[in-house]
């Protein structure tokens, strides 16, 4: 995963106050919604090759649609990258 893409999602994410459609997100950093899924199951707290994810992040189905939202340790990464 491209520490940019890791980078501009979680600035996209910032910037919303409501859940965001994972095929809107990757429109908007013009990537593919399959790109884009990957990037975030890293960032949510999904255990991979036995490490758990740092869980800023958290997909959900609803409605039909897959949408994200940062986490409130989302939120406090953002707030600390913002501040370097």
């Amino acid at each position: 995963m491209s520490d940019a893409l890791s980078a501009a999602l979680l600035r996209a994410l910032a910037e919303e106050a409501e859940p965001v459609s994972i095929p809107r997100l990757g429109k908007r950093l013009g990537v593919g919604a399959s790109v884009v899924m990957r990037a975030l199951t890293l960032m949510g707290d999904a255990v991979l090759g036995g490490q758990a994810g740092p869980g800023w992040v958290q997909m959900r189905h609803e409605d039909g649609r897959w949408v994200v939202s940062l986490t409130e340790a989302g939120r406090q990464h953002c707030a600390q990258q913002r501040h370097r």
